[in-house]
């Protein structure tokens, strides 16, 4: 693989194989292809795009780079709830374990902060004593458990996207559509679901910044899940100001 040829090639707007993409992948996960090139690569995808074969051959190979959760036979159903991130957007911390209590259980991988938008992970990490770094045995124990975990993506778990992600945020290219829905189903199908519900948000405080651009969002993601066999269902959310009263990781679990 060269992969000077494959940044020219989506640069130039053509589209990349499967094989092509998931090479790429695999050599950064592994430490083969430096950060310098992939984030060229990444900028060709902000202005390029991708095609909808692409985005999906990106999912899967992202969601491959790591381990895919599995569950007893006998286990509940598998449910998330994701949102694309806005300002104090803490309704996951609230979300999470109310579902637990129904007959559900609920393997939530979250990311960090990008661009304006906080994380949950940052705001699960402000809780003292709070483990959001949970290896794949101790994160379905716990699941056995209480019904609920929340940790991050690992060196187990979608390690392609822990990297990538960081990249996207000090690269201006976090509101790159492909690879937005690159980020978020590569963790929600490395869970395993058997449902997962999209909350997309758009307006002044969310990377989509129209009802129209989120709607296409939406589509895209529920297009990927559904290839692999999730039931999926999105709501559009309007992000023109705060969900709450307080910004800040700690302030925000504080309300």
């Amino acid at each position: 693989m060269h992969v000077p040829s494959l940044i020219e090639k989506k640069r130039d707007g053509a589209e990349l194989s499967a094989g092509e993409i998931q090479a790429l992948i695999a050599g950064f996960t592994r430490g083969e292809i430096p950060e310098y090139q992939i984030s060229a690569w990444a900028m060709a995808v902000f202005f390029r795009g991708m095609t909808a074969a692409e985005t999906e051959h990106l999912t899967e190979a992202m969601m491959r780079s790591g381990r895919v959760l599995h569950y007893p036979a006998d286990s509940p159903p598998k449910v998330d709830k994701h949102s694309t991130g806005g300002v104090d957007d803490k309704v996951s911390l609230v979300l999470a374990p109310l579902l637990a209590c129904d007959d559900v259980w609920v393997p939530m991988i979250s990311g960090r902060g990008l661009g304006i938008t906080g994380g949950t992970l940052d705001k699960l990490e402000s809780i003292p004593g709070f483990n959001v770094n949970l290896e794949q045995t101790a994160a379905l124990a716990q699941l056995e458990r209480i019904g609920v975990f929340m940790i991050g993506q690992s060196a187990d778990i979608c390690p392609a996207d822990k990297r990538l992600y960081a990249l996207r945020d000090v690269t201006g290219t976090v509101a790159s559509q492909p690879l937005i829905v690159a980020s978020i189903m590569s963790k929600k199908l490395a869970e395993n679901l058997d449902r997962l519900v999209l909350d997309v948000k758009f307006g002044a405080g969310a990377f989509m910044k129209t009802r129209a651009e989120a709607e296409q969002l939406a589509a895209s993601m529920q297009k990927v899940g559904e290839l692999m066999n999730v039931q999926m269902s999105y709501l559009l959310s309007l992000m023109d100001e705060p969900l709450g009263r307080a910004v800040g990781n700690a302030l925000e679990v504080a309300e």
